[in-house]
């Protein structure tokens, strides 16, 4: 038996509030990383910080080398080629 048009809606309304739910849970934790990084002291467009984060992201998703580690525990030594040194102490090159 088919569902009505309305229990579709339904479903469809308590699956986009699930996604809400989870791209909320989802934006809080990389935003508490990226805080703990220190990028919200840095000054920078929003275009070039997205392309950053695009590009990090096709590191984990093992785009450039396809050897990743999607367990988590391959994921520290690109995030480590990833910062420039000095980065991680919190200088800044100003000198």
């Amino acid at each position: 038996m088919k569902k009505p048009s309305s229990k579709i809606r339904e479903e469809i309304a308590r699956l986009q509030d699930q996604l809400r739910q989870a791209e909320t849970r989802e934006a809080e934790r990389i935003g508490r990383i990226a805080l703990r990084a220190g990028l919200g002291e840095i000054e920078i467009e929003e275009t070039a910080l997205l392309a950053a984060f695009e590009e990090l992201a096709g590191r984990f998703r093992g785009g450039s080398d396809g050897k990743q580690d999607r367990r988590g525990g391959g994921g520290r030594k690109p995030a480590a080629t990833a910062v420039t040194p000095g980065a991680a102490s919190g200088e800044t090159g100003e000198g």
